[in-house]
């Protein structure tokens, strides 16, 4: 009953669950907090580590990929901390899909706002 009542809202022909065309996940899997929501779209960023050989150490970069947001995916805010997979070319900058939430933006700023409170008393 629960997956028959997923399929109706979710009326994207793009969603890898649910659309007509299913399109097929293939390749990387990245996972990044979102930074910017538009209708249909999400912008991830997430943290890579690249090796200097100069220095012999490494340093920090930020990566942004673009990613399709399904219908069945519309609790995404930004802020969350989501997972999304390769795919085959969607538009001129989106090469991904969002296949889920891994957790919201609430939770992390919960977790702070106690440590902060934990300080604050002692």
């Amino acid at each position: 009953m629960a997956k028959q009542k997923i399929q109706e809202e979710c009326k994207d022909k793009l969603c890898p669950f649910h659309g007509i065309e299913k399109v097929k996940l293939r390749g990387r899997v990245f996972e990044g907090e979102v930074i910017k929501k538009f209708p249909g779209r999400v912008v991830i960023s997430f943290e890579r580590s690249l090796f200097v050989r100069k220095y012999e150490r490494f340093e920090k970069r930020k990566t942004k990929l673009h990613a399709r947001l399904p219908d069945c995916l519309k609790d995404i805010e930004v802020g969350d901390y989501i997972q999304i997979e390769e795919c085959r070319p969607l538009s001129k900058i989106i090469h991904c899909i969002a296949t889920k939430k891994i957790r919201a933006k609430t939770e992390k700023t919960k977790k702070w706002k106690h440590l902060h409170q934990k300080q604050q008393k002692d």
